[in-house]
């Protein structure tokens, strides 16, 4: 009896799979459709809004210069960029002044924000940030993102429509160095990307992914500002929920950036995905459960299971081999296809590998409630909120941040 209830198990749970790499490849032919039906911009560039660059830093990150020279090399109209920190000891700083005489062309400023008195340390830091802006419109980006010299051009693009109050956009993930680095990166530019074209497909995007947020300072404003976020881990994700909730549109850019895997030992990188599931099982829930069922090597494996208990090793083997098919699919369809990630193309056969580890570390998100972020300590609770573990709780300032 236990042998049939294996294997039914996992060939459901890989019929569910199946279904989702459907509703994937429909969603990435759907992305690649629009992205060649873009208008052009009326006007040409002078059509397009200055812009803020919002960019928090912490600390030395791999290939940090070429990820922020990128963003002194638009090829766009008129934009500044605000750099902020917490202390002047940082030496992300040292990249940014170097930077700063290279290109004096760009208007460059930076904010000290001084030890966050919220527990979301990012969020407390953009709200410092923010005051000093001389445009309406903001690109809030992190540290680790590497853009091409056309990125604000292409992402401010549906910004020229006055319904739209958010972009968002895709990216590939960038391996800097060993294997974990590369599952990690097949993650960011396969499952995370895969879940995000879905979600689009099925109900529209009602968040935002971190790296990338263009907002308008009218419609972060109109729904409370930073402040709201203070203590919410996953603050790009309600970002784009309370900009969906106040009416305004959230899009999804056909323009794809490069995000850098920071994290190179296994131990830093599963701790890293770790408190992505945490921060997902906590800001969605229902969501999130649901998330099990789009895996499919897990299901696989119980199929073998199933299939030895029978003394039938053909059909075990079958099912895993479906499975594995499966992922394989799933990284070229979106991976190359989408995501351009070349990586994903050449180790495609390594993504079944990827997806047992993502089911992991899935499981493993429902085990406890820590997370630990830019090397603090948090538990987190009902919503999605975050409670400092290390950090002594500290009265919210309303001072403005200093500017270096």
């Amino acid at each position: 009896m236990l042998e049939y209830l294996v294997l039914i198990v996992g060939a459901t749970g890989l019929f569910a799979s199946t279904v989702y790499l459907a509703l994937v490849v429909i969603a990435a032919v759907r992305f690649r459709a629009t992205a060649k039906q873009s208008p052009a911009i009326k006007g040409g560039n002078s059509a397009l809004p200055p812009v803020t660059i919002l960019k928090p830093l912490h600390g030395m990150e791999p290939l940090l210069k070429d990820c922020l020279e990128s963003f002194f090399c638009q090829d766009y109209p008129v934009y500044e960029l605000i750099f902020g920190a917490r202390t002047e000891s940082d030496p992300a700083l040292a990249v940014v002044e170097s930077l700063k005489k290279k290109y004096p062309h760009v208007p460059t400023r930076t904010v000290l924000s001084g030890e966050p008195a919220y527990p979301n340390a990012k969020v407390y830091l953009l709200e410092k940030m923010a005051p000093l802006a001389a445009h309406s419109t903001l690109f809030i980006s992190d540290s680790d993102v590497r853009v091409a010299p056309d990125y604000l051009t292409q992402v401010v693009k549906p910004m020229l429509d006055l319904n739209v109050g958010m972009v968002t956009c895709l990216y590939r993930g960038v391996s800097t160095r060993g294997f974990w680095s590369l599952l990690e990166a097949l993650g960011m530019s396969i499952e995370m990307s895969s879940g995000v074209l879905v979600a689009n497909l099925l109900e529209g995007m009602k968040f935002a992914l971190g790296p990338t947020m263009v907002i308008r300072k009218d419609v972060l404003e109109g729904w409370g500002g930073f402040a709201v976020l203070q203590d919410y881990c996953a603050d790009d994700f309600l970002m784009g929920a309370l900009t969906h909730g106040a009416g305004s549109k959230v899009v999804l850019s056909h323009h794809v950036i490069d995000h850098i895997v920071l994290n190179r030992s296994a131990r830093l990188s599963l701790v890293h995905q770790l408190r992505w599931m945490k921060s997902s099982r906590f800001s969605r829930r229902l969501g999130h459960i649901g998330t099990g069922l789009t895996f499919a090597v897990p299901f696989g494996l119980l199929g073998v299971a199933g299939g030895w208990m029978l003394g039938n090793w053909t059909l075990g083997l079958g099912l895993l081999v479906a499975a594995c098919a499966n992922r394989v699919v799933q990284a070229l369809v979106v991976g190359w296809g989408v995501t351009r990630d070349r990586y994903s193309a050449l180790y495609c056969w390594l993504y079944p590998l990827r997806d047992l580890l993502g089911f992991m570390l899935w499981c493993g998100s429902f085990l406890s409630s820590e997370i630990v972020w830019r090397g603090e300590r948090y538990r987190l609770v009902s919503g999605g909120r975050m409670v400092p573990k290390d950090r002594p709780s500290a009265t919210a300032s309303s001072s403005p941040g200093r500017p270096l």
